[in-house]
């Protein structure tokens, strides 16, 4: 079939996760780049409106496994399904998101199948190689971006030889977006007898303890992040938390001044933390290392904050203040009091 494989999650309310139509979003656009189709792995129990929620993000097809046993997640009988029907279908590509989840299935799924997998991808592109020891071109392959040697360098992997090309990525890095709303693909209802075996199910769950989420910084439209140089400042994250306040936004931070125990780690944007995208991103004491800026680079607007002029922030920054944030951002929010009604 050499079409485009998603493995899609399912949240507790049983609807499909963010993360897995943001993948979605994606491989639509690789389909229609290489010409084949766009199918998505469901393995759960009563989601709802399965075909409402997938269809519009271009889904030609939903491989439906609808069996209680299969919600919450465990991680043998999904593998069954899942290694199972990639044997089945051969697809090319196959995705997953980079969760507690996807990084508990996709490289079962690659050592399985013996196939490569490139983790926490920041870019999926359609391009070709060339081995000119063997003499080889290779032509719609995945180019598999993502930073590397501690986000020194931005890699460029592939996988020529092997199917399917795995990836996972990370929630937000890839935009949410609609196909067609009228888009309607085939439903292929699973027989899961077919797919595992009684033994997948030697773990039963008991019972479960979940706790609601506190903080949720992916979901803001304003963020006001402080760095490590807001240490250096008198009340520094006191201020960050003031001017986010006033702003009606959340507040975040880079993975330094978590280490630091200036924040929580909820609020952590980068490569090891949240990617974001909201309307207006103010980087407080920022330095803007390749890792941070891999979470929230594809913000709407950008405005850093810093003493150092040449700070790699200051890059990709829209507006640029130069000067003591421990200065500024009192200023900032005194005169957006002011102006504001």
């Amino acid at each position: 079939m050499n079409n485009i494989f998603v493995y899609c999650e399912i949240t507790e309310e049983r609807t499909i996760a963010d993360v897995s139509l943001e993948l979605l979003s994606k491989a639509r656009k690789l389909a229609d780049e290489l010409k084949v189709k766009v199918e998505a792995i469901v393995a759960g129990a009563d989601v709802k409106d399965i075909e409402a929620q997938l269809y519009p993000y271009g889904v030609d097809c939903i491989n439906y496994a609808n069996d209680a046993r299969l919600f919450p997640y465990q991680t043998l009988p999904h593998f069954s399904i899942v290694t199972k029907l990639i044997k089945e279908r051969q697809p090319q590509i196959a995705l997953f998101g980079a969760t507690s989840v996807g990084r508990d299935l996709a490289p079962r799924v690659a050592s399985f199948l013996r196939c490569g997998l490139t983790a926490d991808c920041t870019s999926l592109v359609i391009g070709e190689h060339e081995d000119k020891k063997a003499g080889k071109i290779y032509k719609d392959l995945l180019y598999q971006i993502r930073p590397a040697f501690g986000g020194n360098i931005i890699a460029t992997i592939i996988n020529p030889e092997t199917k399917p090309q795995m990836a996972t990525v990370r929630e937000g890095v890839m935009k949410k977006e609609i196909y067609n709303k009228e888009y309607k693909g085939e439903m292929n209802v699973l027989n899961v007898a077919n797919y595992v075996n009684d033994s997948d199910f030697c773990i039963k769950i008991l019972e479960r303890q979940i706790e609601q989420q506190k903080i949720n910084i992916k979901a803001a439209q304003i963020i006001v992040c402080g760095g490590y140089g807001m240490a250096g400042v008198k009340d520094g994250f006191k201020l960050i938390h003031q001017l986010a306040e006033v702003l009606g936004g959340e507040v975040g931070a880079t993975r330094a001044a978590v280490d630091a125990g200036l924040a929580e780690h909820e609020r952590q944007v980068g490569q090891t933390g949240v990617t974001v995208r909201p309307k207006l991103y103010i980087a407080c004491g920022v330095s803007g290392a390749v890792q941070h800026r891999a979470g929230m680079a594809e913000s709407s607007k950008i405005i850093s904050i810093n003493t150092d002029i040449n700070a790699p922030i200051n890059a990709i920054s829209d507006y640029t203040i130069t000067g003591d944030a421990g200065e500024i951002i009192p200023k900032l929010i005194a005169h957006y009091k002011a102006n504001s009604k």
